[in-house]
């Protein structure tokens, strides 16, 4: 099976579902940023700092794995110069619905957040990579990528999952129990059987890779990228009993040395 093939379709379904990250923004959120008040987030609740954000007119974006009509459309109406690349079809339909409802001008690209090639180097003043990595089976690939086609002095904010997030027993924790079963780095291809990816993963949801805190943090200083920023995030504790204890959620902030 190839992943990225289907997870492709898996989110073109969930667009059709109305996921909550293909759900695009109100043309009050566009009104606000338009006078540069931008409200994102990289995590599921926690908002990117203010201080993380570029200037924004003229800035050259990329929204890297991050259609849904969400992102793209708020920098671009800050006045930031946006490219939003996604892996889903109707994914990038929806910030192009976005764009064209509120009169913004952006551009979408299809295509492997792994695989940049559509891009030269240097190419990107700031990218914003939300929690979509998820959905990547190498997330080193990704990093290098990023690294290349990102300018010198040039910004890379992103968020992920922490691992701990895919150890869990899955029968167990729809029960409201947290029991550890599966080792680190996690895989719904070969970390469940046939029959548990049947029992355990609905039609249409996207395969998820859990990657070790080494590649996640670690393949960005290998990919020659430089930490500036960190904080954490939770989710509702109804998504998993994790998160009545642990903040499950990371965002970086990195910058490309001159």
């Amino acid at each position: 099976m190839n992943p990225v093939h289907y997870n492709k379709a898996a989110w073109d379904h969930q667009v059709s579902i109305g996921n909550r990250w293909t759900v695009p923004v109100s043309p009050e959120e566009v009104a606000r940023a338009r006078l540069g008040d931008v409200h994102m987030v990289l995590t599921p609740q926690k908002p990117v700092p203010r201080e993380w954000f570029p200037t924004w007119q003229g800035c050259r974006v990329l929204a890297l794995a991050s259609g849904g009509g969400q992102q793209g459309p708020l920098m671009a109406a800050a006045g930031a110069d946006v490219t939003v690349l996604d892996n889903s079809p109707k994914q990038l339909a929806r910030d192009r619905e976005v764009a064209e409802r509120e009169g913004l001008t952006l551009k979408t690209v299809e295509g492997d957040m792994a695989d940049l090639s559509a891009f030269a180097s240097d190419s990107f003043d700031f990218i914003f990579h939300p929690c979509s990595n998820v959905f990547a089976p190498d997330i080193n690939a990704v990093w290098r990528e990023a690294y290349r086609v990102l300018r010198k002095g040039g910004t890379i904010i992103a968020g992920f999952c922490n691992p701990v997030l895919f150890t869990l027993d899955l029968e167990l924790e729809k029960q409201g129990v947290a029991t550890m079963r599966y080792p680190i780095p996690y895989s719904d291809l070969t970390s469940l059987t046939e029959e548990e990816r049947g029992a355990f993963l609905p039609a249409g949801e996207p395969l998820a890779f859990g990657h070790t805190l080494e590649d996640q943090i670690g393949g960005q200083l290998r990919a020659g990228l430089v930490l500036t920023g960190f904080y954490e995030d939770g989710w509702d504790a109804d998504q998993s009993p994790i998160h009545r204890f642990l903040k499950c959620f990371i965002a970086t902030r990195a910058y490309k040395p001159v």
